[in-house]
């Protein structure tokens, strides 16, 4: 009998995808109760985990091979206890995020904006970015070996995807749980869109500080503030003090007078304690800020971004 050696290194890639490959051609990662299939049983429990999809804007990370493998994890334990398990994969369009990649694409190899190529090529182009990073993403996920049903597979855009997020949202918005207001925004002079937080690159420069006395009404008294952001004073609703500071804390309950409108009408904004008002923090034990209302709804406050320590 002729002897075989085992190789002295382990060889992955003649053994992991010749072993996934008959895990998914087995149907092993498919639950064994579905409500589609004749013989489903009610009283089985059902586990289903959605995997949070990636997105198509490139290859995925070591971020998502951390997450990926610990979704996995849960999968294959609640599949070993005998749950009825399904692992569901999918990719993210990540609209923005991706138009900005087939954007330094196009410049990259065509050398042409997406305003020059035009809007139908443009998203013609989008598609093929999907279908060239959408399928290394999931062949990614097959190599870390996850448990998927790869027969469910969905991406972010799929028609029937789009009409149940529109439906969620209308159906949220009849019930008056979301609504629709101006709001500050960031906005993209590029690519002309708003853009999130996350994406935003923030940098410091030089400013003027401004300072302002917030006269308490009907005194000579009065409370010094400072802002680099003079113009949204007009909108000031409230002064916060803090509530052991020994100069401030006696005007607590009691109105101030906006600088810029003292001669025109006597708009009081209330000075509260910072301790009870609303998501407003002071840095040190002493000091004061003053608070704008930037949305129409009453209950929404949001304090100044700029935070003024006690002057030394």
């Amino acid at each position: 009998m002729a002897k075989q050696e085992l190789p002295k290194a382990y060889d992955f890639k003649s053994t992991e995808q010749r072993i996934y490959a008959m895990w998914e051609t087995g149907g092993f990662f498919k639950p064994h109760n579905d409500p589609n299939k004749p013989g489903f049983d009610p009283n089985v429990k059902p586990f289903v985990l959605t995997i949070p999809p990636p997105n198509v804007t490139g290859e995925l990370h070591i971020g998502h091979a951390m997450f990926v493998s610990v979704e996995d994890l849960m999968v294959r334990y609640h599949r070993m206890k005998g749950f009825s398990t399904l692992g569901v994969p999918g990719t993210d369009h990540a609209g923005i995020a991706t138009q900005l990649m087939v954007e330094r694409d196009l410049l990259k190899n065509d050398e042409v904006t997406r305003e020059e190529l035009g809007r139908e090529k443009f998203v013609e182009r989008t598609w093929e970015w999907k279908r060239k990073y959408g399928g290394m993403i999931t062949n990614q996920i097959r190599r870390m070996g996850a448990s998927c049903d790869w027969d469910r597979e969905r991406f972010t855009l799929d028609e029937g995807l789009s009409r149940a997020v529109r439906e969620a949202f209308v159906r949220l918005y009849e019930k008056g749980l979301i609504y629709r207001g101006p709001r500050l925004i960031n906005w993209s002079p590029g690519l002309k869109t708003a853009v999130s937080d996350l994406e935003v690159e923030y940098n410091e420069e030089q400013a003027t500080l401004y300072y302002f006395k917030y006269m308490i009404a009907g005194s000579d008294e009065f409370i010094p503030v400072a802002t680099v952001r003079p113009e949204t004073i007009l909108g000031d609703t409230a002064v916060a003090v803090h509530p052991e500071d020994e100069r401030f804390k006696k005007f607590i309950g009691m109105k101030a007078i906006v600088p810029i409108l003292a001669a025109r009408f006597q708009s009081s904004p209330m000075i509260m304690s910072a301790w009870n008002s609303v998501r407003v923090r002071l840095r040190s034990r002493r000091g004061t800020t003053r608070m704008t209302m930037p949305s129409r709804n009453a209950i929404i406050y949001r304090s100044s971004r700029f935070w003024i320590r006690r002057r030394k």
